[in-house]
């Protein structure tokens, strides 16, 4: 007779289409009771529609049927998204400037992490200037019901929600008022079904006001990263941000210099477009390391504008990754 662990094992198997997560990945599976060769599993019926849970019930018995097991009772209880979240770590990706490239660097952390073999999900809190969902190529709404979300996956699987994927054109202004602005982040991080990650990186907007407040009170921060360019004036602003993580007492993991070169192979010479490098100023202000300084390239920026971040390779990309996670551990283990 077959096993609960080896239940649960097969229904790793069944995955959510436009999610391409197992229904274990998103934690939906509540309860698997065996008894006189009749097999019960019980599912969160979480965002998921009646088409999605009748195409899961039928994936369950297809599954189950290989393993020899054709007597399955197949039932959904409600269950809130924040109830099956379990999320290890909250990174925000936050600078007091705009156009300092915020989002390419949530999205390079992103794919570095994805590429250690990490769960990952990105929650862009940028509401009214989204482009994550432009850079990763995604373009269809996400499924849900009355009772939650689903993220997108990205090509690599990443899951990521933004309200770019939630208007009906890319280009369509979302003209709210702070309040509203609020109210959207918080429901991307308690109304969206994640499920299990490793991380949940959150893009935020420029700035100190609304958007930032709400989450570094609101969403429990492992830490933040800081993202700045060299140039004087950026320096400034961006320790705005730094001033306003300190105050409210929340971890700063590093700081990500973007825009710190541009590297001319051919001469194999680095070029300081923007003036000599800040980062190690930044750094002592924010009292943490420097993580990564990343160059100006021209390859990134084709492919954020193609949708294709996902094919970028550098060794920058590894160092990011590494930096963050390693932060990460060495806070951990001095709690």
């Amino acid at each position: 007779m077959i096993s609960e662990e080896q239940v649960r094992k097969s229904l790793k198997e069944v995955i959510i289409p436009e999610v391409e997560r197992s229904l274990t990945d998103l934690n939906l599976v509540r309860n698997v009771a065996i008894a006189d060769g009749k097999v019960n599993i019980t599912l969160a019926a979480t965002a998921l529609s009646p088409d999605v849970q009748e195409y899961i019930s039928a994936g369950i018995k297809a599954v189950m049927k290989r393993s020899k097991v054709n007597n399955v009772t197949i039932e959904f209880a409600e269950a809130k998204p924040a109830d099956l979240n379990e999320i290890k770590h909250v990174i925000v990706v936050m600078s007091g400037k705009g156009g300092v490239g915020k989002s390419v660097v949530t999205s390079l952390l992103a794919i570095a992490l994805k590429r250690q073999g990490n769960e990952v999900g990105i929650l862009d809190a940028d509401i009214t200037g989204s482009s994550i969902p432009r850079m990763f190529g995604l373009k269809n709404r996400p499924l849900g019901s009355d009772t939650g979300i689903m993220p997108l996956a990205t090509q690599s699987g990443i899951s990521v929600m933004s309200m770019n994927l939630l208007i009906p054109q890319e280009e369509s202004a979302v003209i709210w008022r702070a309040p509203l602005l609020s109210r959207a982040i918080n429901q991307f991080w308690s109304d969206v079904l994640w499920g299990r990650l490793d991380y949940l990186l959150i893009d935020l907007p420029p700035g100190t006001a609304d958007a930032p407040l709400t989450v570094l009170q609101s969403i429990p921060v492992t830490g933040i990263v800081i993202v700045s360019t060299p140039q004087g004036l950026v320096e400034m602003i961006v320790k705005k941000a730094v001033n306003m993580a300190q105050k409210m007492e929340k971890p700063i993991l590093g700081v990500v210099e973007n825009m710190s070169y541009f590297y001319v192979p051919e001469l194999d010479r680095r070029y300081e477009l923007f003036g000599p490098s800040k980062a190690g100023a930044m750094a002592e202000a924010a009292r943490a390391p420097v993580l990564a300084q990343l160059p100006i390239d021209p390859e990134l920026s084709r492919l954020c504008d193609d949708g294709e971040i996902e094919k970028y390779e550098s060794p920058t990309i590894d160092t990011l990754g590494q930096a963050v996670a390693r932060e990460i551990e060495k806070r951990g283990s001095t709690k």
